[in-house]
Formats: structure tokens, C-alpha cells, sequence
């Protein structure tokens, strides 16, 4: 059984790990998922607004505790809507600033409502979200672009990847996740955001080379992200447990790269 590596650097006995092991790493993990063939068990994610019978991954064994997975998803959101609101200060286009700000109001709510949930579950938001808050920024920080389109490509897949991947885990706590699930289904506002993408794309082609390189990166850098909020500190032989949502997720980015005009 093939693993991927732990995200330390052995070698130098480190606890966070170099640049060398990091680039190893999102290689083997990403090759992992894109060459795995075995036939494996069929998960549907649910498309926004379906709450029909979709397939589910039974996470009991390694979803984390709810306050983990509520402080991560509500961090996480938080995260968009600075992004979001930081290139709609660097852009002069009011077109545009419409497009980014319909999907900052968006993330703010989601952040908002999943506030809500852990104070009715009796804690802190500050205090859920503040473990994560430090990974989470550097995550975010190392995914912004050179430029506006770039920064707007790393929105669209770092988030469908991401709210595809907590809509999947929220099947694991019961009511609690039934009200994440009708929060991040919600409408992300988007539409506007992706519009302005397909078009530089289908107008521009060496703003299309440039992005689909773009994108490729970011997804091994999202999925480690996803990874890390399921399976910390552990070695890698539970991937295989959770390889089918991994698989969707890939499905998933593969079908809004097709919209946009680019190939994933």
C-alpha cells in the first residue's frame, strides 16, 4: 500500500518542514490521488441546494471533534472574505468591484452563521478558530497571485474544493452538520467572479497558459489543506478510508475548470 509522506522534515528533525519536503510532498500526495485505479466506492457530492439521497463517507473514525471541524469551516470563510475584500481595494473597475463584493457579502454571511452555530453550541468563536488561524493565513498568503485574476482563480478553486470538502464531512455530527450543510450550500455569489474569469480566458491566451498553470498548483496546495483538517498527525494509512471524497473533490475541480475554458 502506497502512503504519502508526513509533512515534517525527518531529516532535519523539524517539526514544520522545509521547502524541499513540502514540494515533495504536494507532488506525492496529488500524484497519489490522480493515479490511484482501483475501483473504488462511488461518492456523490451534493450539488448546492440537493439535499437528496447523496452517497455519504462514513468519517466516524476520523471526522474531528465538532468544535475543530465548526472553527476550521468558520475560519475558513473569514479567510475568503479578505481575500476577497482585498482585491476589491486593488481594483479600479467598478464592474469588477461588484463581482468581488457579491461574493465577499457571501462569505461573510457563511463566516457569520457558522459564528452562530458554535456560540449555540456554548463556545467561543474567537477561541475555535484561533487554533487554525496561523496555518489557515499561511495557507491563504502563499495562494495569493501576482495578479487580480490569479488572486480570483485561487477563490474559486481553493474555496469549491474546500466548501465540497466540509459539505462531505458535515454528514458526520448529526444536526450540527445538517445546519453547515444548509449554510455552505447556500449560494456563494460567484457567478460574477467566474464570468470575469472566462472571459480574460477566452480572450487572452497567455492569460490562459498563465492560469492554468496557476490552478494546478493550487490544487495540491488545497488538498493538503483538506487533508490536514481530517487526518493530523497521523500516518497515511487511513487515506485510503477517505479516498473516495477525495476523488469527488477531483471530479468536482475538474467540472468548474471545464466551465471556465481550462483544462484541470
Amino acid at each position: 500500500m502506497m502512503s504519502t509522506p508526513l509533512l515534517i522534515c525527518h531529516r532535519r528533525g523539524a517539526p514544520i518542514p522545509c521547502r524541499g519536503c513540502l514540494q515533495r510532498t504536494l507532488v506525492s500526495v496529488v500524484n497519489w490521488f490522480w493515479q490511484r485505479r482501483r475501483p473504488v466506492r462511488k461518492l456523490r457530492l451534493r450539488s448546492r441546494g440537493d439535499h437528496g439521497d447523496a452517497v455519504r463517507v462514513d468519517f466516524a473514525e476520523l471526522a474531528p471533534d465538532v468544535l475543530v471541524f465548526l472553527g476550521q469551516a468558520a475560519y475558513l470563510q473569514l479567510g475568503y472574505f479578505e481575500t476577497l475584500t482585498r482585491l476589491i481595494r486593488h481594483t479600479p473597475e467598478l464592474v469588477e468591484k461588484e463581482a468581488l463584493s457579491l461574493a465577499a457579502g457571501a462569505a461573510l454571511t457563511k463566516h457569520q452563521e457558522i459564528v452562530e452555530i458554535l456560540r449555540a453550541k456554548g463556545a467561543d468563536p474567537a477561541e475555535a478558530m484561533e487554533p487554525f488561524r496561523a496555518h489557515l493565513d499561511a495557507f491563504r498568503t502563499s495562494t495569493l497571485g501576482a495578479r487580480q485574476r490569479e488572486t480570483m482563480l485561487t477563490v474559486h478553486i481553493t474555496a469549491g474544493i474546500l466548501d465540497d470538502f466540509y459539505l462531505a464531512l458535515a454528514s458526520s455530527y448529526g444536526e450540527t452538520g445538517r445546519r453547515v450543510e444548509r449554510v455552505l450550500g447556500a449560494d456563494h455569489d460567484r457567478q460574477q467572479l467566474t464570468q470575469l474569469l472566462a472571459s480574460t480566458i477566452e480572450a487572452d491566451d497567455e492569460m490562459r497558459g498563465l492560469l492554468s498553470m496557476w490552478a494546478r498548483r493550487l490544487v495540491g496546495d488545497t488538498l493538503l489543506v483538506a487533508r490536514a483538517a481530517l487526518l493530523p498527525a497521523r500516518d497515511s494509512d487511513d487515506v485510503e478510508k477517505v479516498e473516495p471524497v477525495f476523488t469527488a473533490l477531483i471530479a468536482a475541480h475538474s467540472q468548474r475548470m471545464s466551465a471556465l475554458g481550462l483544462s484541470a
